[in-house]
């Protein structure tokens, strides 16, 4: 078996491949426009080939900006586009091309690798762990009640997604850049229509909030079906603008219910509402997983809030590396060389990656099992150490 790079001609074999893995049927030519492929950096995806020739998976990269925290932004690759032929599965195809992905990522000089998981068993074993959580919050209409009347500056307005795609790139660009776990979406992604709504060119009414200087400075991607007003996404770069937004969406006339589908842990709209068990929270779930693949290069790039000293006993089997790590932080600043010294924690590195953003407390993982703590303390220093200003979110479909 091959695994070797793909160009620009293998475009339609790249595709036929990945949709007959999930079983599926493309539903547009290779080259339309407005497709979740069209953003496709081809020259970074991979195919698994036998010696005969045929092709049994793939595997793809996009070039990503991802916040930090600490507000710092960061190259890193988000893999996508992974699957195998039902007929070739359980035969080490999957491990081929995930080790070949981690050397070309590493060999491009890049520490840090993001993506969704379709299946949370297999990612792990990759090096991967869930950093980033989100779920949906639906309102009925008749309970849609703010507790208070905030005094409101700024307004909304109404277009059409189509009218209006400048803008909300402006918007989202100066979101993420604050968020921390939030990815940039390149110019690209949106000239070719490639994802999902608002950057896909469906339909959609968008909610636009200016300030009061007039600038925008968010928007709500929605559409209407049978009575429900499906909220795609709420871009802000405030809570002001968030609340003016989430009122003008609960205040829709002709709805009997508003879904939220990207609602950050711990968001405060629900606190906001008069009726607390208005807001029904489902579909909480993992979001974006996480990978370092330079442990040092990677604890010194983010920004930190605590100051103190952990030595990080890392396991890495995909790669089969394994180091020891002294962490020290001083006035934000982290310095992270190899030593001997007696560890604090051990941990497995899709472990470190759960932690990374700060969405995930490492004493959790100690009590789960997951990070073994050798002395008492050394959870709750590691607790405030990997801890963020703001929770991460990322709500980007990659």
């Amino acid at each position: 078996m091959e695994i070797r790079a793909t160009t620009d001609e293998d475009l339609e074999v790249y595709l036929d491949t990945l949709h007959a893995a999930f079983a599926r049927f493309r539903d547009a030519p290779a080259d339309s426009t407005g497709s979740w492929w069209s953003a496709y950096e081809m020259e970074r995806n991979l195919l698994a080939v036998t010696a005969d020739g045929r092709p049994v998976g793939t595997t793809g990269a996009y070039s990503f900006e991802l916040t930090l925290p600490g507000g710092r932004i960061l190259p890193v690759s988000g893999v996508t586009s992974v699957g195998v032929l039902p007929s070739h599965r359980r035969q080490g195809v999957l491990t081929a091309m995930m080790r070949r992905q981690l050397a070309d990522l590493r060999a491009r000089g890049e520490f840090l690798s993001v993506l969704l998981a379709s299946e949370a068993l297999i990612y792990r074993r990759f090096g991967y762990g869930p950093a980033t959580y989100t779920s949906r919050l639906t309102v009925p209409r008749h309970r849609a009640a703010f507790r208070a009347r905030e005094d409101v500056s700024g307004s909304v307005e109404l277009l059409r997604r189509d009218g209006c795609v400048e803008l909300l790139e402006e918007v989202y660009d100066r979101y993420r850049r604050a968020q921390p776990g939030a990815l940039s979406r390149p110019h690209r992604w949106w000239a070719a229509g490639a994802g999902h709504p608002p950057i896909s060119p469906a339909p959609r009414f968008v909610a636009l909030h200016r300030d009061a200087g007039g600038v925008p400075d968010g928007y709500a991607s929605y559409s209407v079906t049978d009575g429900t007003l499906t909220v795609d996404e709420t871009i802000t770069t405030g809570d002001a603008a968030f609340t003016a937004l989430a009122r003008f969406v609960l205040g829709h006339d002709l709805v009997t219910k508003v879904v939220f589908k990207q609602v950050p842990p711990g968001h405060p709209l629900r606190w906001q509402l008069a009726d607390f068990r208005a807001g029904e929270v489902s579909d909480d779930t993992d979001w974006l997983w996480v990978r370092l693949l330079d442990v040092p290069r990677a604890l010194t790039a983010r920004g930190w809030f605590t100051d103190g000293e952990l030595v990080l006993d890392v396991d890495d089997p995909a790669l089969g590396e394994h180091g020891r790590y002294l962490l020290t932080v001083r006035d934000g600043q982290a310095d992270c060389v190899l030593t001997d010294r007696e560890p604090d924690l051990s941990l497995d590195v899709s472990d470190l990656g759960s932690v990374y953003l700060g969405g995930t407390t490492p004493s959790v993982l100690v009590r789960a099992g997951h990070v073994r703590a050798h002395r008492p303390g050394a959870a709750a220093l590691a607790d405030a150490l990997f801890r963020g200003e703001r929770t991460p979110h990322c709500l980007h479909w990659f």
